[in-house]
């Protein structure tokens, strides 16, 4: 038995004889490494596997390339062997489950489009491996809820790639809200400046290039007659695949409220939209989403919108921002966005200096590395990112129902009082796969 089993099953006895899993924290206990391997020191490199090479793919593989990259997969033979003159001793996949037959990785990147992430990711958290994997962490809600509590069990160290999480900013804002310098917030505003980028097409004949393994690009989703207008970066705008604006964007703009005001999963959540564009790709190019969240120990309840489009709040030209964050405290008002903040205060008010709490690390790809070292917290652990995402999802599904509000019961992962809901909180695989 390999090195890496090893240490993979030391976590897991570890974890049953009583390692503690908060029910709700951003940061989830792991056990440390450091005695689990006698030949393989903290500091020799782990074996890591990429599933998917470009793109986003790539830049999660920039991020690890200190490590050893031992198999790299992709349904796009071209693209694989562009990575694989980088990483030449790494063995070539076209299918994910035979990457994760192998006993000898340490962890690995899922960087698939949306409707992939969950079974790809499910089946390494079932082998004891530490995943890291792209935002939203699922493509529905039924599949965040599954890997939060796959992560829970496998007791190994878990990243989403929201990498703006890591940066010092967000942290910042973080310890200012949580400190508060605005006193308590019950409003907070998101808006996202883009949009649907296509007018997509379908086609009625299956043609797929030479090159291109179809069918496993496909996977669970239904099947759909190959056309560019939804492959490669295109799938975000189809229902099918990804989750449109709304999830390329949610999980990196809500991250911040989510975390600075310890939320969880909404009470409520109501969608309206519009198309926007032309094409038969559904996701809409315009929306706007409230969620309500009710009191959590000493916070008051919080109404958050999220806005994409265009459609912004009510007198934010006067920030200029094209992408933002706005918390309305008691005292005052934070804006925010990936690299920058400032605060206005009520007159008579004092924005009081905060002492910085928080870690800071390396990279978001270097503190899951470490974490799968030495068993420190990662930010975006799926404990954290799994409850965020299924927020994110909840307003694809409102929109998708016909912009109904939903009446959200999660502890029984269903909408109340809107039953066509749960066709889209968990849909049905096509045949031969399962989560």
């Amino acid at each position: 038995m390999s090195n890496s089993v090893d240490r993979r099953e030391f976590l897991k006895k570890a974890l049953i004889a009583g390692t503690a899993v908060p029910a709700f924290t951003g940061a989830l206990p792991l056990m440390p490494l450091e005695a689990a391997s006698k030949s393989k020191s903290p500091n020799e490199k782990l074996n890591l596997a990429s599933i998917g090479v470009a793109a986003r793919a790539y830049a999660n593989i920039s991020g690890t390339k200190s490590e050893n990259f031992v198999a790299l997969c992709d349904i796009d033979s071209k693209r694989l062997e562009i990575a694989s003159k980088e990483f030449p001793k790494a063995d070539k996949y076209d299918d994910y489950r035979k990457v994760l037959d192998r006993n000898d990785l340490d962890g690995v990147l899922v960087s698939t489009p949306d409707h992939m992430h969950a079974p790809a990711a499910a089946a390494a958290l079932r082998k004891g491996l530490p995943v890291y994997c792209e935002k939203p962490l699922t493509h529905s809600v039924y599949e965040a809820r599954v890997l939060t509590d796959l992560a829970a069990k496998a007791g190994v160290a878990t990243q989403m790639g929201n990498q703006i999480h890591a940066t010092d900013n967000y942290r910042k804002v973080v310890e200012m809200v949580q400190s508060g310098v605005i006193g308590p917030v019950r409003r907070v505003h998101v808006w996202v400046g883009g949009g649907v980028r296509i007018e997509g097409e379908r086609s009625k004949e299956n043609n797929p290039p030479s090159y291109v393994n179809y069918d496993q690009w496909i996977g669970p989703a239904p099947f759909r007659p190959y056309n560019e207008s939804h492959f490669h970066f295109n799938w975000r705008y189809w229902w099918d695949f990804g989750n449109g604006q709304l999830g390329d964007f949610g999980c990196h703009y809500m991250d911040l409220p989510f975390w600075a005001l310890k939320l969880k999963y909404p009470k409520t959540v109501v969608a309206v939209g519009e198309k926007g564009h032309g094409g038969v790709n559904e996701c809409p190019s315009l929306m706007k989403v409230d969620y309500e969240y009710e009191a959590r120990e000493d916070l008051p309840p919080v109404h958050m919108t999220w806005y994409h489009g265009g459609w912004k709040p009510k007198g934010a030209e006067v920030y200029e921002k094209n992408s933002a964050v706005l918390f309305e405290g008691d005292d005052g008002r934070l804006l925010a966005d990936y690299g920058t903040n400032k605060v206005f205060m009520e007159a008579g008010k004092e924005a009081k200096p905060v002492e910085p709490y928080l870690t800071r690390p390396q990279s978001h790809h270097i503190e899951w590395l470490d974490a799968i070292r030495n068993g420190t917290p990662t930010g975006s652990n799926f404990n954290y990112a799994g409850p965020l995402t299924e927020t994110v999802l909840l307003g694809n599904v409102s929109y998708r129902v016909g912009q109904k509000k939903l009446e959200w019961d999660a502890d029984n992962l269903k909408v109340t009082n809107v039953p066509e809901a749960a066709q889209y909180i968990k849909r049905e695989y096509r045949e031969g796969w399962t989560l």
